[in-house]
């Protein structure tokens, strides 16, 4: 809490120890000849990382988090399917256990076993409804891109991942857009997530998608800001305006975008200010990935980057509601599952 204001983190990573990653190791050594296993992780071994990861929470104010697996940890790429399977459940077990053990500080969002080269998207419902269910989780992350650079899969506006949204809104969670690992040496995995993330906001509210005619009530968060999809946003208006010419009835891309929602996971004052202005605060929630990728100093002036709170605070020109909206009430919004 700062300022006597809440602080929903909906953008955090498992923070587990090595026996859980030694697991993936024997997976991927054996490709499941020796059928599943266990993890073996310990609820001592368990605490001692949540425990670093609450550290972390209370130095910089945060409430909550809501963990998801470590996306390019998830080897969705990899073969055969019943290991991608078996560790995508070791990984929402961990979860699980964490949330049970401080469900006061945490909420689990599932990360599922896509596949690239299945029919449709009906293989991941069941760890799905599994983790909802009897896990308690409050929403999912989506891979839009299980192939990992490799082979390719249908874009999100595809009625290939029709049976997810169906069980999404069944069950009344959102998903969390975020990409995985690349395998493609020309890009980074870091890089891959910006292009895949923009590829997602360009698909999802292109023309000719239906996905929010056929599915209204869906609710979709992509991350990182949408990619590079607000800092390019001339190229995309200019596109919108010259379909509008031809469809009266075609909203401009500055509404369109508002279909969507989006995380804070920016780490820095102008690019978080443009996020705001373009889509609202309503449509944006509070997120930091910490620890993972913007965990740096800034060697100019010693501030953390993912310490994002105090950035959002410096951005003068907010109202307290918008402050509310970013920090706590978007997140209650999109995830009616949630127990905060």
């Amino acid at each position: 809490m700062i300022n006597g204001q809440r602080i929903l983190d909906m953008h955090a990573h498992t923070n587990a120890p090595p026996e859980l990653y030694a697991y993936k190791s024997g997976l991927l050594s054996s490709r499941g000849y020796h059928g599943k296993g266990t993890p073996g992780v310990s609820d001592e071994r368990l605490e001692e990382a949540t425990q670093r990861g609450l550290k972390i929470m209370d130095s910089v104010g945060t409430d909550m988090q809501f963990l998801s697996p470590r996306p390019f940890q998830l080897m969705h790429s990899e073969k055969p399917a019943s290991i991608v399977h078996w560790w995508n459940e070791a990984n929402n077990d961990i979860i699980g256990r964490i949330v049970k053990s401080h469900p006061d500080r945490y909420a689990g969002i599932c990360g599922l076993p896509h596949i690239s080269g299945e029919k449709d998207s009906s293989h991941v419902v069941p760890e799905l409804e599994r983790t909802v269910k009897d896990l308690g989780f409050i929403g999912a992350m989506i891979n839009p891109d299980p192939g990992e650079g490799g082979e390719a899969t249908p874009s999100l506006d595809d009625e290939y991942w029709y049976p997810l949204y169906e069980s999404m809104v069944e069950l009344n969670v959102p998903a969390l857009i975020h990409s995985a690992a690349c395998m493609d040496p020309r890009e980074s995995y870091s890089a891959h997530f910006i292009t895949t993330e923009s590829q997602v906001v360009l698909n999802l509210i292109k023309r000719e998608s239906k996905v929010f005619k056929d599915f209204p009530d869906l609710r979709i968060i992509v991350a990182h800001g949408g990619g590079s999809v607000p800092y390019q946003i001339g190229r995309w208006r200019a596109a919108r305006f010259n379909q509008m010419k031809g469809d009266p009835n075609l909203s401009d891309f500055d509404t369109a975008l508002k279909q969507l929602y989006y995380d804070a996971v920016l780490y820095n004052k102008e690019s978080l200010e443009l996020l705001f202005k373009l889509v609202g605060t309503d449509r944006t929630m509070f997120g930091t990935e910490n620890p993972g990728s913007g965990t740096a100093t800034d060697p100019g002036d010693g501030h953390q980057m993912d310490d994002l709170a105090p950035v959002i605070n410096s951005i003068e020109w907010l109202t307290d509601q918008d402050r509310k909206n970013i920090f706590e009430d978007t997140q209650k919004k999109v995830f009616p599952l949630l127990k905060a």
